[in-house]
């Protein structure tokens, strides 16, 4: 498909992405409660499936069963499945996020599954200090939008998997993020990062090592409008008056750094959409590269190939 799927102005979901973030962000506890931990908060987003986006199995370490918690946005329900095949599922919609955090508690007991969430409020948002058992206010879901934003995150998905092959380094799972409702793909380098001891926890392990990223958001008050993006960490001097492509494409001030933008509108409106956003990514990627030093063409992996002999225009092998 040479397309992305329609634009999604954040004015016509805006209500409803507001709760289902919040829907997100219980379940994204629970996950970060009840799974191994990974290296930069790898253990902790969601990923996608071929009908919503999934915690992956979790549980066992915990002394609980397996088990994984599914949001099905064709059929819009939460889906709770232990590893001995048993599953239990309610609607999504018609639900305040009181309604939904205390359906999905009971939802786990009901299976057998303990998870008691240390802090059962929101994470980094306007109303962090209001229990999820308390927000009756966050009640909308619009069906039609939620399945369009599983849809977009489905192609921006490939997308990443896309650009990620290109990079032999350690990369990040393409991953979609409960905190900023995101999906994003990070590169590394091998350079360590002293975060300062006054640093937030998350923020001293996703940023332990140097690192380029790249992902899709939704809009939020302070960018009001769905982009790709790219930011570079730590920032090196000059980034912001690197060039990028298309031309649409821009450098913003955000939370005292600078972030590569191109909105999802000036995406389609370019002639291969998809060409455009791989571009984009490329563009930010080489000027971060560039001026942190980073060995871009040791690191270059064309095609998703590091096999030289399969990397030959010769090679024949087939699995």
């Amino acid at each position: 498909m040479n397309n992305l799927y329609p634009v999604m102005p954040l004015a016509e979901w805006q209500d409803t992405k507001a709760t289902l973030h919040r829907f997100c962000q219980v379940v994204g506890k629970i996950r970060l409660e009840s799974a191994v931990r990974r290296n930069h908060w790898w253990h902790a987003p969601f990923h996608l499936t071929g009908r919503g986006i999934t915690t992956r199995p979790m549980g066992q370490v915990d002394g609980n069963p397996i088990f994984t918690v599914d949001f099905d946005f064709v059929g819009h329900r939460l889906v709770v499945t232990t590893v001995d095949g048993r599953e239990a599922a309610f609607p999504l919609y018609g639900l305040s996020v009181a309604d939904f955090y205390q359906r999905t508690m009971r939802t786990l007991a009901d299976l057998g599954i303990r998870v008691e969430i240390p802090v059962p409020r929101p994470f980094d948002l306007p109303d962090s200090g209001r229990p999820f058992a308390d927000d009756t206010e966050h009640a909308a879901y619009d069906p039609l939008m939620v399945t369009r934003y599983w849809q977009v995150l489905s192609q921006v998905n490939l997308l990443l998997e896309e650009f990620a092959a290109g990079y032999e380094g350690k990369t990040s799972p393409v991953h979609h993020f409960w905190h900023t409702f995101d999906i994003a793909c990070t590169r590394f380098s091998d350079r360590r990062v002293a975060q300062p001891p006054e640093a937030d926890p998350v923020t001293r392990e996703a940023y332990s090592r140097e690192v380029i990223s790249f992902g899709f958001w939704f809009g939020d008050d302070a960018f009001p409008e769905p982009a790709f993006y790219s930011y570079t960490a730590p920032e090196p001097d000059g980034l912001d008056r690197e060039p990028l492509e298309p031309a649409a494409a821009r450098w913003i001030t955000q939370r005292g750094g600078h972030l590569a933008v191109l909105s999802h509108a000036d995406a389609l409106a370019q002639a291969d959409p998809r060409a455009a956003v791989l571009a984009f990514f490329d563009s930010a990627y080489r000027a971060g590269a560039r001026l942190a030093g980073w060995d871009a063409a040791r690191l270059a992996c064309p095609g998703g190939v590091t096999d030289p002999l399969a990397a030959s225009p010769a090679a024949g092998d087939r699995l």
